[in-house]
């Protein structure tokens, strides 16, 4: 059973009681469900997963002052829930799977993920926020939430970055794909740096991976799962696949004998598939660029485009960032 699934049934047979029994004065004012960290919050946890931090639980939000109130007695009645559930043993937590369920005080909540109680209030804090950890605070499901004051922020958060932040991490990302996969790892691989060339490659990947989900203006998840994510994206998802094969690809040396030091970044070597591989995604991320309107030029060395796209951010703050940063 999955996480998510296992959590609802859990909630509805012991977590409504438990409020309705023992705090009659919180009924209608707690939301519950099961966001934050852990392969289950994503949907994504299987058998491996259930080695740790898997099990009967699910969490429960207060308002700063309930929290204050009532959170200590609601956290012990929690304790006391049965361990076992639907056949799934207790939850066996990891050494830094604590605090993931439970009772939990909203603003601490989005404190402990994001640095901010809530949404961030301008392009600046956004900024700040790396893509992940905005994955992590809106990822999972919430069961119920009477007051709506935790899922306020939470849709607040899902309305995605403001237009500006987006297209300075796109133009971010557009840069450091080009210089790790189109420039540093033709020249790793001409210097014979094997190690240097792979990690190219690597930084190639993530970057590739974090475009996707900005040009689909969804979060992308922590690394582990950020290629898996991929397939459930509507845009782009296609090139998932592309960068499984360019990491399942051979190592490429043979096709760089006889190259020159000083052949040109230009003079691509198809003989090298990682080449080949690179130009192909870079390509179909040029044509989503263009289709969403942030370049219209048709070089497809993504640097190119990098500076056209910061002239569209209106902030001054933002468009004055350094192109990599973000």
């Amino acid at each position: 059973m999955k996480g998510l699934e296992l959590s609802e049934k859990y909630y509805n047979a012991f977590g409504k009681e438990m409020i309705e029994k023992n705090f009659p004065s919180l009924k209608g004012r707690v939301a519950a469900g099961l966001v934050g960290q852990g392969s289950e919050c994503l949907g994504f946890d299987d058998n491996i997963s259930k080695d740790h931090d898997y099990g009967p639980s699910f969490c429960l939000w207060l308002t700063r002052e309930d929290y204050q109130v009532y959170g200590k007695a609601l956290a012990e009645e929690y304790r006391k829930l049965p361990k076992d559930f639907e056949g799934v043993k207790g939850r066996l937590e990891s050494l830094h799977g604590g605090g993931r369920v439970g009772v939990l005080c909203i603003p601490d909540f989005y404190y402990g993920l994001l640095g901010t109680e809530g949404v961030p209030k301008d392009n600046r804090e956004w900024m700040k926020i790396p893509e992940t950890a905005l994955c992590t605070a809106t990822n999972g499901e919430v069961f119920e939430d009477p007051l709506g004051e935790f899922s306020a922020i939470r849709e607040g958060l899902l309305s995605y970055y403001p237009e500006d932040v987006r297209i300075k991490k796109i133009a971010a990302r557009a840069a450091f794909m080009a210089q790790s996969g189109q420039y540093n790892y033709a020249r790793a691989m001409k210097r014979k740096e094997l190690v240097a060339a792979k990690l190219a490659l690597a930084e190639f990947m993530s970057n590739t991976i974090s475009m996707v989900y900005l040009l689909n203006k969804r979060y992308m998840p922590f690394y582990k799962w950020s290629h898996r994510g991929m397939r459930e994206l509507p845009l782009l998802s296609e090139i998932g696949d592309i960068l499984h094969l360019l990491a399942a690809m051979e190592e490429q040396s043979g096709a760089w004998e006889g190259t020159k030091e000083t052949d040109y970044l230009y003079t691509l070597n198809g003989n090298d598939k990682c080449v080949v591989i690179i130009e192909a995604v870079c390509n179909l991320v040029l044509q989503e660029l263009a289709a969403q309107g942030l370049t219209e030029g048709e070089d497809n060395f993504l640097e190119s485009h990098t500076m056209g796209m910061m002239d569209k951010i209106k902030d001054p703050y933002i468009r004055s960032l350094q192109v990599m940063e973000g």
